[in-house]
């Protein structure tokens, strides 16, 4: 059972719609008065993704035992999201930001909620509170001195950085939802971050041009912006750790775009792998064009930043011809049957299209809530469980001193002029 009711509520940018909801929220959800209750209501119906299905991680072909029906255990989950509800006091008004911030807490709310009215159809209990985190850092703080709130199985949120540093360590398994900061700087052995930090991405893209490319040479080319480096580093320690530095790295600042200092490194026969971990639009462009350019003569592969996908301004059809890789860690199959089924669901209880905020809602409520309610020990262990979701797939490695951290992200290939899941 969850226990907080599920409102079918209409969401846009709409001032007024937002202000009924938050309304709503505030005498739904952000109470202290929830309780559980002794009967289990009209179970939801069960959204059924083909892959959101947990796997012990040295056991791919094995599953996690059945669910046993009308568990006695509630498993007690605490949300932190900035809905901004002081806005609602007399005198008050949304600003832009503090509007796009509330729809973004409420999506992913809406989508964390269906997933545990899911489960509770397979007889699991929850216990979900929602509090205003007002994206404030000393709220964050004061949150989490909440005993209501400190004695939760799981909490979830705050969403931003600061407000994750600003909450401390709390003894408690602490979810960082949305963001992809990383977690060394947080200093939370018990931070639980799932969306992977730029250095997984980096890795992973050395990965691929050691085992896929086979590269000898590798040409990262640089705009000179120190901020690149957070990408370079873990790159070329990771490649150097593979090839055993048998692979050369060749960093090369473009200068106008110029790149007829390398031409005589460059091989007609072979691949000449390109990385840019540059999201400056003025570099990319003049820089891309020179790769235009050189790839008439030279065989070109290039590797780009995760952030590219989302960069209106370049052209799929110079990507493509460059043999374009990017990593994402968020690929949706909107085709998928799974995700079918889950905009079915959506539709159905919220009468809205979901956003990627309710899709990553969804598949971090169903596979958190499966794990609270399933473990035995008292403490969560997220890195001994896989799952394949709707978003993006989940591989926690747990790191010393700050907590487990998603490791899985997509390998995606410009074809047909569109991005696609190759890895």
């Amino acid at each position: 059972m969850t226990l907080v009711r599920n409102h079918r509520l209409p969401l846009s940018g709409n001032k007024y719609k937002l202000l009924i909801l938050s309304v709503v929220f505030l005498a739904a959800a952000c109470s202290p008065k929830t309780h559980p209750v002794a009967t289990s209501p009209k179970p939801q119906p069960v959204v059924p993704p083909a892959k959101a299905i947990e796997k012990p991680v040295n056991k791919p072909t094995a599953k996690l035992p059945p669910p046993v029906l009308q568990s006695q255990k509630v498993s007690s989950i605490s949300m932190l999201l900035p809905l901004n509800l002081d806005n609602l006091n007399p005198g008050g008004k949304y600003s832009k930001a503090d509007m796009q911030k509330a729809n973004m807490g409420v999506e992913y709310y809406q989508g964390f909620k269906l997933a545990l009215d899911s489960l509770t159809a397979n007889g699991y209990n929850y216990r979900l509170q929602l509090f205003d985190s007002k994206d404030i850092p000393a709220e964050a703080h004061n949150l989490s001195l909440n005993p209501k709130i400190r004695n939760s199985d799981l909490i979830v949120g705050p969403i931003f950085p600061d407000g994750i540093k600003a909450f401390g360590v709390g003894g408690k398994p602490l979810l960082s939802p949305l963001s992809p900061s990383s977690p060394a700087g947080f200093h939370n052995p018990d931070l639980i971050t799932v969306i992977p930090p730029l250095a997984y991405h980096a890795r992973r893209s050395a990965q691929y041009v050691f085992e896929r490319l086979k590269a000898k040479k590798v040409f990262i080319l640089k705009s000179g912006f120190s901020e690149e480096n957070k990408y370079i580093t873990p790159f070329k320690q990771q490649m150097d750790s593979l090839s055993k530095l048998k692979t050369k790295v060749v960093p090369f600042v473009v200068v106008r775009g110029s790149l007829t200092a390398l031409l005589p490194q460059l091989s007609k026969t072979e691949p000449n792998v390109f990385v840019m971990p540059s999201t400056n639009q003025a570099f990319l462009q003049v820089t891309l064009r020179s790769l235009d350019t050189l790839a008439k003569n030279y065989p070109i592969v290039l590797i780009g930043h995760p952030s590219w996908e989302k960069l209106s301004f370049l052209k799929e059809d110079l990507l493509q011809r460059l043999k374009t890789v990017i990593t994402s860690s968020d690929h949706v199959n909107y085709k998928s049957g799974s995700m079918v089924a889950f905009i079915k669901a959506y539709r159905k209880a919220y009468h809205l299209e979901p956003s990627e905020f309710a899709i990553k809602g969804f598949d971090e409520g169903l596979y958190f809530g499966r794990v609270l309610a399933e473990d035995e020990t008292g403490a969560i262990k997220p890195e001994q469980h896989d799952f394949e979701g709707l978003h993006n797939d989940f591989h926690f490695v747990k790191k010393p001193g700050t907590g487990w951290v998603n490791t899985h992200v997509y390998i995606l290939k410009y074809v047909n002029f569109e991005l696609k899941a190759i890895e």
